[in-house]
């Protein structure tokens, strides 16, 4: 074996078991309970085992059992705690800035990059997030529901229309990429975008494996997928920058996609508002969390309906309303999309049950004491905020499917629910994923019926849902 390899696993496993030893000696106070486990690996070979048989719900609640809602592991070579419960979900999401800042585990961040919203904090959080949010705003995405009907319209003629049996996940997946690559990089379909989604697919596959650098492991492959990509953004941008400067950054230009929209901000002083490397670098981490989290939504929406015909039998009503109310070729619009309430409390039901991120990360950047445990400075928090969803205190039944529950304009207990996040940790993208869900099924409703193929739909996590056998699904067109 190469001498440089070996070397590099020592650092890998001997630093972290040093840093471990030094930052518990020097905290005389009580440290949370639980074992550190293996040296380098901890307890990550089996949280990850545990998110690939789709156990993670157990895994963390057997730790709960055993130790309490608070407890130390090492996770991914990094001292860890994890916390649980509603309590935690609104520490997390209510804590100050000087406690506890983003940061994501080392393969997350060497993959998305160091300067992507899930990395910052403070005063570079709060600028990069109103820069994204300049584009994602509701006033801003209303003029692209039509763009995104096109979008859906086109994939499925070429993808469903004429077949009797399609697998809804990776078709979905293939749908959302598209949408996202037109109004995030201005890409229309060909060679250029079909080689970015091959990047983006191995860039996902590595965002929560070992952060080993070694040839033929997930993590290479993801990193010199990530370097690819970062490359194709880079050149987009050069290639956007030159368009507006010839444009001279109309309002309309600006707004054609996001990295558009990003490069044409400006501080009051006239000067750049984000740096080359920040728009790269959140662009990524964009396309990588939309266009995952709604494909993975929108499919298990489907999967639902399936099965509950009382509830299809509802959506498919609200549907035919609106399709009734539009003249043949006539695109959907803002108001269209107001009116698919019942629509979005199933959406909402499913995000419930099955959210597509299991769990998330925080750095401390300061010893704090919580529950009456010091967790010291340097370690990383964890927790798994949607337990509280599947929690009986706040969702009777919740193994129930029932679209109801979100009648209401609160449901549940606040942090309880919290398939956007909170705080000031909302993501900023949840208008965009509403549209994105909203276009799409309406789409799907109104052209075909469907049915599940096979009795095994189980799925697993890598490290989002993930169907065995992509949801397969025996599809009819509806006579118009």
């Amino acid at each position: 074996m190469n001498p440089g390899y070996i070397f590099t696993l020592f650092l890998l496993i001997v630093l972290p078991l040093l840093y471990l030893l030094i930052s518990t000696k020097k905290t005389c106070k009580k440290l949370p309970p639980g074992s550190w486990g293996l040296p380098f690996f901890g307890q990550s070979l089996s949280f990850l085992n545990a998110m690939r048989t789709n156990t993670a719900e157990n895994w963390v609640q057997e730790r709960v059992r055993k130790y309490g809602p608070v407890s130390k592991f090492n996770f991914l070579g990094t001292p860890t705690v994890l916390l649980h419960g509603q309590a935690a979900n609104k520490f997390i999401y209510t804590c100050d800035c000087n406690t506890l800042a983003n940061q994501q585990p080392t393969s997350i961040r060497r993959l998305m990059g160091e300067r992507n919203i899930t990395e910052l904090s403070g005063n570079d959080h709060k600028r990069v997030r109103e820069a994204l949010v300049s584009f994602l705003k509701p006033e801003v995405l209303k003029q692209y529901v039509g763009r995104m009907e096109e979008e859906v319209k086109k994939h499925m003629e070429m993808h469903w229309h004429g077949k009797e049996e399609v697998q809804a996940m990776p078709l979905m997946k293939s749908l959302t990429f598209s949408i996202m690559s037109s109004l995030i990089f201005g890409l229309e379909q060909g060679a250029r975008r079909d080689a970015l989604v091959e990047h983006f697919q191995h860039i996902i596959n590595g965002v929560l494996s070992m952060p080993v650098n070694l040839p033929f492991t997930r993590f290479n492959r993801s990193l010199r997928a990530s370097a690819k990509a970062r490359v194709m953004v880079r050149e987009l941008l050069r290639e956007k920058r030159e368009t507006l400067k010839q444009q001279h950054t109309s309002a309309a230009s600006a707004n054609q996609d996001l990295i558009s929209c990003l490069l044409s901000l400006r501080n009051e002083d006239d000067s750049i508002l984000l740096s080359d490397e920040e728009i790269i670098d959140n662009a990524i981490i964009v396309m990588v969390a939309g266009h995952d989290t709604s494909s993975i939504l929108i499919t298990f929406i489907i999967k639902f309906l399936a099965n509950d015909p009382s509830v299809y039998a509802t959506i498919v009503q609200e549907h035919e309303e609106i399709a009734k109310s539009k003249a043949s070729g006539e695109l959907l619009t803002w108001e269209d999309l107001a009116k698919m309430k019942y629509t979005w409390r199933v959406a909402m039901e499913t995000l419930r049950i099955i959210p597509p991120v299991f769990c998330s990360f925080r750095k401390v950047l300061t010893d704090f004491e919580y529950e009456g445990y010091i967790i010291p400075k340097g370690w990383q928090v964890m927790w798994a905020a949607c337990m509280t969803q599947m929690d009986e205190i706040f969702f009777p039944d919740p193994s129930k499917f029932d679209a109801t529950r979100f009648e209401k304009q609160s449901p549940s207990p606040p942090f309880s629910f919290v398939a956007f996040g909170g705080g000031s940790r909302m993501c900023p993208g949840n208008e965009f994923a509403r549209i994105e869900t909203l276009v799409t099924l309406h789409y799907l409703l109104s052209k075909f019926t469907w049915k599940l193929s096979c009795r095994d739909n189980s799925f697993f996590r890598d490290p989002m849902p993930v169907f065995n056998d992509g949801l397969s699904i025996q599809i009819k067109p509806k006579k118009l």
